[in-house]
C-alpha cells in the first residue's frame, strides 16, 4: 500500500542510476518508487498527494560532527558567540550578573579572543570578571570548546591556587608570579567544571526535544554525537519515550570505552534511531585557543607548537584494542603534526587489522576535523581509507585566525578539495555549538569558502579548495551514511531507503552559490513524517 506519494519537484535523489526524478512514492517509513507525474496514479483512496509545487528535494541532511548536549543545553546557557569586542562581551556578562542572586553561577559558552577587535587576541583574565561579579562563580567556555575562563569566586570554590599543577592533557594559564589568570587550557578546564552544577537528565532530555525542533527546521534528520555518557542516557530516554526525532549516531568517548568492551558493544549495535559509533580520542586541543598541535611553531609565537592530548602509543593501545572488539576509531586532530600522529597510528592499525583479517571496510576508521594537514601527508586519508570530517563553516569564521597563526600553511587548512581529489570519503557537520548547525550555512562555506557577508571577496579564501554544490550535498548526505555502515539503507532518495528527505524553496544546484545560506527549508521528513512543514 501506498501511504504518500510527492509530486511536482526537482528531487536529486544521489542514486547514480537515477540522479533526478519527479515524484516519489512512500509506503510506511519507506521509499517504494521514483518516478515522474504517473505515479500519482499508484494511490489509493487513502493515500495522501503532497504536491511540492515544483520545490528542490534533496535526501535528508546530516551533520556528522556535533556535540548535541552541548548544543542543547546550550541554547538555555549564557550565549557569547558572535561578539566582535571584549568589552561588549563583558557587558553582556555584566546583565546576566545583574539578573541573578549572589552566589549563583553563571554559566556560559562562545567567546573568542581572536575575534575581539579590541585586545589584539589577549586572553581574558579572572579579574575582568571579578570587576563585574565579585560574589558570582562564572564558568565560560570558548568557542573551540578547548579552553575556559573563570573569575576568582569559581577557581576558591574549586580549590584553585598557584599550587595546583596541570593536569595531562591541560595547561593552566599563569602571570609571572605563577598564578592562575582565570584561563583553563584543554583538560584543565575539568578542574573548574567538576564544581558548576550539572543539569539533571530529565533537564538534558527535554532540552535536546526541544533542539530537535531547531535541527528540523534547518533540514536534518541525523547526526553524529561526540558528546559524553550523559548525552547518551537522555538520547535513550527520548527513545523509550518515543520522541526521539532525529537519527543518532553515538560515539564514544575513551574514557567511557572500558565499559562499552566490558558489554560486548560493537559499532553499529542499535537500530534506525540511536546507534553506536565509533572510540573517539583527542590528539590535540584547537585553533582558537592556540592549542592545535603544530610540526612547526605558530607564527605569532616561536614557542608555541600546541598541546598533545595523548600520546601515539595510548592512542595505538586504545584504538587496536578496540578494533579487535569490533569498534572503529575516530581522533580529532587540528593541528598538522596531530594529523600526522593520528595517520601514523592508523598506518599501523591497518596492518595490524590485515593480519586479523579485517578489510578496511569493516572498521571506518575517522580523523574529526583534519583542519589542518602537512603536503606531504595530504593523500594518505585515501591511500588508508580513513574518513576526513570536515566542518566548513570552520573556514570561513577562523580565516583571521588562521592566517594570524598559520600563516601560508593554512593553504591546505579545512581542505575538503584535496581529500576528495585524492579519493577520500569526506564527511561535512558543524561541530556544534562551536558554530550554527545549518548544513546550508555549512554548503555555503564549502562552495564559496566566504562569509555570510562576502568577506573575503568574491572568489573566497583559498578559492582552489572549494567544491561543487553536489560534492557539498554529498559530504552531509551519502557519505554520512557511508561512515556510519548505512549506506544501504540511507543517504540516498532510492527504493527500499528510509524515506529521510529535505524540501528546499531554491535549488542549490543552480542558483548564485553565494545565495545558498538564503536558501529556505520548507519541510523536513524522517520516516515518512513530516517533522517540519512550511509549505
Amino acid at each position: 500500500m501506498i501511504d504518500r506519494i510527492l509530486l511536482n519537484a526537482r528531487i536529486y535523489t544521489q542514486e547514480p542510476k537515477a540522479p533526478e526524478a519527479q515524484a516519489l512514492a512512500l509506503s510506511r517509513d519507506r521509499i517504494v518508487a521514483i518516478g515522474g507525474p504517473e505515479l500519482k496514479e499508484a494511490g489509493g483512496p487513502k493515500t495522501v498527494i503532497d504536491d511540492l509545487g515544483g520545490a528542490t528535494v534533496v535526501p535528508g541532511f546530516v551533520d556528522a560532527h556535533l556535540h548535541w548536549m552541548w548544543t542543547a543545553l546550550g541554547m538555555k546557557r549564557l550565549q557569547l558567540q558572535y561578539i566582535t569586542t571584549k568589552r561588549e562581551t563583558l557587558e553582556k556578562i555584566a546583565a546576566a550578573v545583574q539578573a541573578i542572586e549572589p552566589g549563583e553561577w553563571i554559566d556560559g559558552a562562545g567567546w573568542a579572543q581572536g575575534d575581539w577587535t579590541d585586545c589584539d587576541g589577549a586572553f581574558p583574565t579572572a579579574a575582568d570578571l571579578d570587576a563585574i561579579a565579585p560574589n558570582n562563580p562564572i564558568f565560560l567556555s570558548a568557542r573551540s570548546g578547548h579552553a575556559a575562563w573563570v573569575n576568582s569566586e569559581a577557581m576558591r570554590l574549586a580549590g584553585i591556587t598557584a599550587s595546583t599543577p596541570d593536569p595531562p592533557g591541560g595547561a593552566i594559564q599563569r602571570n609571572e608570579a605563577g598564578e592562575p589568570t582565570g584561563i583553563f587550557f584543554e583538560e584543565s578546564g575539568a578542574l573548574v567544571r567538576s564544581v558548576v552544577p550539572e543539569p539533571t537528565i530529565e533537564e538534558t532530555t527535554e532540552a535536546m526535544a526541544e533542539a530537535q525542533e531547531a535541527a528540523w527546521r534547518a533540514g536534518l534528520t541525523g547526526v553524529h554525537d561526540y558528546d559524553y555518557q550523559d548525552a547518551f542516557a537522555a538520547m535513550q530516554v527520548l527513545h523509550e519515550q518515543g520522541r526521539l526525532g532525529l537519527r543518532i549516531v553515538k560515539h564514544i568517548n575513551d574514557p567511557d570505552i572500558p565499559h562499552a568492551h566490558g558489554l560486548g558493544v560493537r559499532s553499529g549495535y542499535g537500530n534506525d534511531w540511536l546507534r553506536i559509533g565509533g572510540l573517539k580520542m583527542y590528539a590535540d586541543g584547537a585553533l582558537g585557543s592556540i592549542t592545535a598541535l603544530m610540526i612547526d611553531p605558530v607564527e605569532d609565537d616561536p614557542t608555541n607548537r600546541g598541546i598533545r592530548i595523548m600520546d601515539k602509543d595510548r592512542m595505538r593501545e586504545l584504538a587496536l584494542e578496540a578494533t579487535k572488539r569490533g569498534i572503529y576509531s575516530t581522533v580529532h586532530a587540528i593541528g598538522d603534526l596531530a594529523v600526522r600522529d593520528v595517520l601514523d597510528v592508523y598506518e599501523d592499525l591497518r596492518r595490524a587489522e590485515a593480519e586479523l583479517g579485517i578489510r578496511p571496510e569493516q572498521r571506518r576508521h575517522r580523523i574529526e576535523h583534519t583542519q589542518l594537514i602537512h603536503p606531504d601527508d595530504a593523500g594518505r586519508l585515501a591511500k588508508l581509507g580513513v574518513i576526513a570530517s570536515i566542518q566548513p563553516i570552520h573556514a570561513t569564521a577562523d580565516i583571521d585566525m588562521a592566517d594570524r597563526h598559520w600563516g601560508a600553511r593554512a593553504r591546505l587548512g579545512y581542505n575538503a578539495r584535496v581529500q576528495i581529489d585524492h579519493g577520500a570519503h569526506v564527511v561535512f557537520g558543524s561541530d556544534a555549538p562551536v558554530e550554527p548547525f545549518s548544513p546550508l550555512v555549512g554548503i555555503h562555506a564549502a562552495v564559496t569558502r566566504r562569509r555570510a557577508n562576502g568577506y573575503p571577496g568574491p572568489d573566497g579564501w583559498y578559492p582552489e579548495a572549494r567544491v561543487t554544490v553536489a560534492e557539498a550535498i554529498r559530504c552531509y548526505t551519502s557519505e554520512c551514511a557511508w561512515a556510519a555502515g548505512v549506506e544501504n539503507t540511507q543517504g540516498r532518495l532510492s527504493h527500499g531507503y528510509l524515506a529521510d528527505l529535505v524540501v528546499l524553496d531554491q535549488d542549490p544546484h543552480t542558483i548564485d552559490p553565494h545565495e545558498i545560506q538564503n536558501i529556505n527549508v520548507l519541510g523536513t521528513m524522517i520516516g515518512g513524517k513530516w517533522k517540519y512543514r512550511a509549505f
